[in-house]
């Protein structure tokens, strides 16, 4: 069985986070973008969207089994609450709703990439292995 690192992290956490990003941002180049401005769907599109779509439910698949419902909604709510602390001390304004939508775009990456982990940390943490994780 091959260690997990904080490497294997944050390479999860980038796959996450172009997954995301590719998907739609706040830029203009992005696929709900390039979809939106053309009139007629593609090859080269269908492709992407098929790309997307694997990549999605991958990702979320791997997070719901992981964590569950109970795990996201928490984790959905420390990152609100860290949302919530930099309103409240003046770091973050209303103002500029662009980096409050890069905020949640990191956000979701994160609990994504957190999702495809977790199994590894709570085999760490407790010893506890997931029946999808024993060798055969």
């Amino acid at each position: 069985m091959q260690k997990f690192t904080w490497g294997s992290f944050a390479l999860r956490l980038l796959f996450a986070t172009l997954l995301v990003l590719f998907t739609w941002n706040p830029t203009g180049y992005s696929f709900v973008h390039w979809v939106g401005t053309a009139p007629h769907f593609t090859p080269e599109k269908a492709i992407s969207a098929l790309g997307l779509i694997i990549g999605w439910v991958i990702y979320t698949r791997a997070t719901m089994r992981s964590l569950g419902p109970v795990g996201i909604a928490l984790l959905g709510a420390i990152f609100a609450c860290i949302v919530w602390l930099l309103f409240d001390k003046g770091w973050l304004s209303g103002e500029n709703i662009n980096v409050v939508t890069w905020i949640v775009l990191f956000a979701t990456s994160s609990i994504l990439a957190v999702g495809m982990s977790w199994s590894h940390v709570r085999r760490r943490m407790s010893g506890q292995v997931d029946t999808d994780d024993v060798d055969q």
